[in-house]
């Protein structure tokens, strides 16, 4: 059985809760990401994704220059790096998310995308995950 460290992508670029949404766009286009984790003395706090600063800040007329932590998401899925991949993805699939925050020791050390579980060997647990995301997704519209 494979675990999520086997998996994860590492480092993880993180942003200070403090930071600005125009900082936490500029660290997301730089490192080419969709999202960010939010730390306050570094420990994860919550996320920000692309999507959140368009339709939580940009939409409600709210400035670029704005506290990251005013448009954050506080409640984040974490696992640990010893978590086995069936569970991270059933964990996934549950709570119709897309990305698993990996901390151990209170600190970030890496991220696991759904498409990250396709990799692993026993990956048929990420597909039966994107199956039930999408299919959520689907009739959420």
């Amino acid at each position: 059985m494979s675990t999520i460290q086997s998996v994860m992508t590492s480092p993880v670029t993180s942003i200070d809760c403090g930071a600005t949404l125009r900082d936490a766009a500029t660290a997301m286009r730089d490192d080419d990401v969709g999202s960010l984790p939010i730390t306050r003395d570094g420990k994860l706090c919550g996320v920000v994704t692309d999507r959140d600063i368009v339709l939580r800040a940009i939409a409600e007329g709210i400035d670029a220059s704005s506290c990251v932590a005013d448009v954050m998401t506080s409640k984040v899925t974490t696992v640990a790096s010893d978590c086995d991949v069936e569970k991270a993805a059933k964990l996934m699939s549950d709570q119709q998310i897309r990305r698993l925050y990996v901390v151990d020791d209170d600190m970030i050390c890496g991220v696991v995308a759904l498409g990250d579980l396709a990799v692993d060997p026993q990956g048929e647990d990420a597909g039966e995950a994107l199956r039930a995301i999408s299919k959520s997704e689907a009739t959420s519209r």
